[in-house]
């Protein structure tokens, strides 16, 4: 069968490789078109790349307004495609608001929509729920509680986990001597604090300043940024000065497999250093507006996804434009070896790991994604 991919972040790259070499497992005759990576890429062949996420992602409503008129032509760019392709299914991974309008103009011109990582609707935009249950065929969400919001709403969302389970373990596993994994990543002998400062360039800048504030306060250990090779080395350097920081690149995971704790963004990133059992602190610096919004724009009382799978306050959260440095110094001291909420927080997110499921989950979705297929033709 012929399946057409629209992935538009790194994450999504990752998940959706996964995905189709579990595809490919189930369908020997698959063959893929795709907006996507170099991780999907490696697996269904770079003369199918239509277009690389580096040239879509834009975060950020005046990023966004600057740059709509390109957004729209990409949209554009990427219907002629799937119309060329006259594919079987358009898999749509997580990407909302590219995506929820190429799912109305794939529904619109007879295709199969997919839809991989469910939109957060249960957060915020739930408008975005009436278009799902209109555009989209089959819905795959990645957390439980997703699965109920979205039967309540009447549409038939499937949950086979989680797929960093899988990321993870393919990073982790066989896991490396701890000796030898510290000399690779350059950092020396003291404890580790890992500081997660996001993804992007905006939220970067405000929150890794902020972090920074923290580092004479710890001097028994080393802080280690966790930076994303798309952003360059310069970006990160004249932030962080002359501050005994030492960072290191493209290699989250292993740094938190290491790490005594962690202090986080809100995200994806929270969730992942929680299924790799590491305490953390989530810290995001928001605007004054922002924080006074909050109440009324989120619909769900947490950030962190640790926090809103669990249904409970697991790892705390300080959401704020003030940034209180007595405080966080407070919180994170209660998590590293010795404080009285550390034993609790892995408890709880060995609770977290059971409610995910254990690695497979991409291989689990794409077999259904092929079944369901095969008995629709």
């Amino acid at each position: 069968m012929r399946y057409f991919f629209v992935v538009g972040e790194p994450s999504g790259d990752l998940h959706a490789s996964n995905l189709m070499r579990g595809i490919l497992d189930n369908d020997s005759e698959a063959s893929f078109r795709f907006y996507g990576g170099d991780k999907m890429a490696s697996i269904a062949g770079p003369e199918n790349l239509v277009k690389h996420y580096k040239k879509m992602s834009f975060f950020g409503v005046a990023e966004v307004i600057r740059n709509i008129r390109t957004i729209l032509s990409q949209i554009k760019q990427c219907q002629k495609a799937i119309m060329d392709f006259n594919p079987d299914v358009v898999v749509l991974v997580d990407y909302p608001s590219f995506n929820m309008e190429i799912a109305r103009f794939a529904h619109n011109h007879g295709f199969t929509v997919y839809y991989y990582i469910a939109p957060k609707v249960w957060a915020w935009k739930e408008w975005r729920v009436k278009l799902i249950k209109k555009y989209v065929d089959r819905l795959y969400t990645i957390f439980p509680f997703e699965t109920n919001y979205f039967r309540k709403k009447g549409i038939e969302a499937h949950f086979f986990g989680n797929p960093l389970q899988d990321a993870i373990h393919q990073r982790l596993f066989p896991m490396k001597d701890t000796l030898e994994l510290r000399k690779e990543l350059g950092v020396d002998n003291r404890p580790i604090i890992a500081l997660l400062a996001g993804s992007r360039r905006t939220e970067i800048r405000r929150n890794l300043r902020n972090m920074l504030l923290l580092r004479k306060r710890f001097p028994n250990y080393q802080m280690v940024l966790t930076a994303v090779s798309w952003i360059p080395m310069e970006f990160y350097q004249n932030i962080i000065k002359e501050e005994d920081i030492h960072i290191v690149v493209d290699k989250t995971y292993e740094v938190l497999s290491i790490s005594q704790a962690a202090i986080v963004t809100s995200g994806t990133a929270t969730l992942e250093t929680a299924l790799i059992g590491t305490p953390e602190v989530v810290v995001y610096h928001v605007s004054r507006i922002v924080e006074f919004m909050r109440p009324f724009v989120l619909k769900i009382p947490f950030i962190s996804l640790v926090n809103i799978n669990l249904g409970k306050e697991c790892v705390k959260e300080i959401v704020t434009s003030r940034f209180n440095c007595n405080f966080v110094e407070t919180q994170l001291r209660s998590i590293l070896p010795g404080g009285e909420k550390r034993e609790k927080m892995l408890a709880d997110f060995e609770q977290l790991r059971q409610l995910i499921k254990e690695k497979g989950s991409s291989f689990r979705t794409a077999a259904d994604m092929v079944e369901s297929l095969k008995k629709k033709s």
